[in-house]
């Protein structure tokens, strides 16, 4: 049994289109073949900044209403948003079930490891990974935070040198577009597969917040997750349709979403 849980979060991300997030989330889990759906109610405001980080009381809000959907599943659970944000309850329920065994493979054109006072826009989907290391705001970083050893980061482009830098100090494996299958090499379960969708080339998919050129192809992304054994947990994140969106970019997302292969509860 697998359930989607549908998060329309879109106030940790800093874009002028980030409302459409929301819609995103929304049409995602329509794309998703699942045996049910539990949507998260996100709060609609703006929210407040405070500690570096916009809308940083939604988002926390959010993560506790995620924390209390996900508490009522009993089921595999596939998590759409959204921004990246949206998956930490997911992905902090990992770790506490399998310890120090878990891997989170976290596939995006960015690291997402900035520090509130690096970022000044203070999106807080910029920084998600560094708050799963246990470094990033307080509010948001998890009981129990992820080792660098278990986080594995694949079709990264972005070459912000702060987040480099970071990456590079704590160890963390990092693999680009040239490189991207390499991410898979010495991979074990289980495992936890976060996606954001602008890891993928603009060719293939433009309905997001933010693009970036020279992108992994939807066969390798549709490729590379179906290889990925030990699935635990998933997410499909930062889907934000464009008016011009076409039926090719909700091909995409349906056939990503069948790659992954999650197993049934034990």
């Amino acid at each position: 049994m697998t359930t989607v849980l549908c998060v329309p979060q879109w106030q940790g991300s800093a874009s002028d289109r980030a409302p459409y997030l929301r819609e995103g989330a929304l049409r995602t889990a329509e794309l998703v073949e699942a045996d049910a759906t539990v949507t998260v109610p996100v709060p609609d405001r703006t929210g407040t900044r405070a500690e570096g980080v916009r809308a940083l009381d939604v988002l926390v809000e959010t993560l506790r209403l995620t924390e209390k959907a996900l508490a009522g599943i009993d089921d595999v659970v596939l998590t759409v948003g959204g921004d990246c944000a949206v998956d930490l309850a997911p992905i902090a329920a990992a770790r506490a079930r399998y310890g120090d065994d878990l891997t989170l493979l976290w596939i995006d054109a960015n690291p997402d490891v900035f520090a509130p006072e690096d970022l000044p826009s203070g999106a807080f989907h910029g920084m998600v990974v560094r708050a799963l290391l246990g470094d990033g705001p307080a509010p948001l970083n998890p009981a129990e935070p992820l080792t660098p050893a278990q986080v594995v980061i694949a079709g990264e482009r972005a070459n912000e040198p702060v987040e480099h830098a970071y990456l590079k100090a704590k160890g963390v494996r990092t693999y680009g577009v040239d490189d991207f299958e390499q991410a898979l090499d010495g991979l074990t379960g289980p495992v936890y597969l976060h996606v954001d969708l602008d890891v993928l080339d603009p060719a293939d998919f433009r309905s997001v917040c933010y693009s970036y050129p020279d992108g992994v192809t939807a066969e390798r992304l549709i490729d590379l997750v179906s290889r990925v054994d030990g699935v635990v947990g998933a997410a499909i994140t930062e889907h934000a349709p464009t008016e011009d969106a076409t039926p090719a970019e909700a091909e995409v997302i349906r056939r990503l979403a069948a790659a992954i292969r999650l197993p049934s509860r034990t």
